[in-house]
């Protein structure tokens, strides 16, 4: 379960399961009331950042609308009303992932920017991962460069009850552009652009990277260390601080990301604790204080609603049985009534 996490801005929130402070259920109409407590979108950041992945990704990453040209816009399988409703309140999801246990993970080592898969409890993260946003739409799909992270997006998607396919926008070369473009009109129409971003790797850990977290205790003092993981400020010798990597996270998001959620996009992101902590701490505007006792769990997705130019935090769908969890709004409830009519 993930740590229970309180400030005043938000109330108590808790990661694993929807709670939250300013969350009411209403039985008679099977909706879920809530207060507003987002923050308002900012556009236009620095482009300054900290690349902690090979520079062979750079142009790969530079996402924007044209690199999802091959694609036509992702429909959903709702009513014309409900899609002009949508445009009108424009009211989307977002939907945030760690990814699962990785290999390096379960040796209790440092990883940063080192590439490296999930292990088997990792994939089966992912996978419970996607079955708890199997009802919610997804329309883009936002990934680090790292294979983790990738594979923890593909394997939630394989959950979902749209059955629409990820594939990655390869952008890094006009014959990489060329060659994975595809030409059936359906196809694109059930299909899902993923674009990968370093921007959106974990913060790396510089002379860490490698060292198992008890022997590197050890050697260097758990105080030391212990500034090292959870200061906002203090990078690792020849690392990245919280801060560095929330000023690439957060620069991208508000470039490349937050567009596409103004568009009228639903949007999953798949990334790692750090870049997606640097994102919350822009979306509940918490402080550099508060963002250093925020703790996320490995495969459990987050849920935000994007309406009115505000981000309202949802907590983890606990279960895609379960009637009341997915009216969140009326567009969703709406959303997986479709589906249950389609699919059933």
């Amino acid at each position: 379960m993930a740590a229970l996490v309180s400030h005043p801005n938000i109330g108590t929130q808790s990661y694993g399961y929807l709670t939250s402070s300013s969350l009411h259920h209403e039985v008679g109409d099977n909706s879920l009331r809530f207060i507003s407590r987002g923050l308002k979108i900012k556009i236009g950041p620095s482009r300054r950042g900290y690349i902690c992945s090979d520079h062979r990704n750079f142009d790969r990453v530079q996402a924007s609308a044209s690199q999802t040209s091959v694609f036509e816009p992702v429909s959903t399988p709702l009513q014309s009303n409900t899609s002009n409703s949508q445009k009108k309140s424009n009211e989307v999801a977002l939907i945030l992932i760690r990814h699962g246990e990785s290999l390096w993970n379960e040796k209790n080592l440092f990883t940063g920017c080192v590439d490296v898969p999930l292990t088997k409890k990792g994939v089966e993260e992912a996978i419970e991962a996607g079955k708890r946003i199997s009802n919610i739409p997804v329309d883009m799909i936002y990934t680090s460069a790292l294979i983790r992270a990738q594979m923890t997006a593909m394997l939630a998607m394989t959950q979902h009850r749209r059955r629409k396919v990820p594939i990655i926008i390869h952008n890094e070369s006009e014959q990489a552009r060329a060659w994975s473009e595809v030409f059936s009109e359906d196809t694109k129409k059930q299909s899902i652009p993923v674009i990968a971003a370093w921007q959106l790797n974990e913060r790396m850990y510089g002379e860490l990277q490698g060292l198992n977290k008890q022997e590197t205790a050890d050697r260097y003092g758990k105080e030391k260390v212990h500034e090292w993981r959870r200061s906002y400020d203090i990078p690792p010798p020849n690392g990245e601080s919280l801060e560095m990597c929330a000023e690439r996270a957060v620069a991208y998001f508000k470039d490349q990301i937050e567009p596409q959620l103004l568009s009228g996009k639903n949007v999953m992101i798949a990334a790692h604790g750090n870049s997606l902590r640097s994102i919350i701490m822009h979306l509940d505007e918490l402080t550099s204080q508060e963002v250093i006792s925020l703790e996320l769990s490995t495969g459990i997705p987050m849920l935000y609603i994007f309406k009115e130019g505000k981000f309202i935090r949802r907590g983890s769908p606990v279960a895609p049985t379960e009637a009341g969890v997915y009216a969140y709004t009326r567009r969703l409830a709406l959303y997986r009534q479709k589906l249950d009519e389609t699919l059933h």
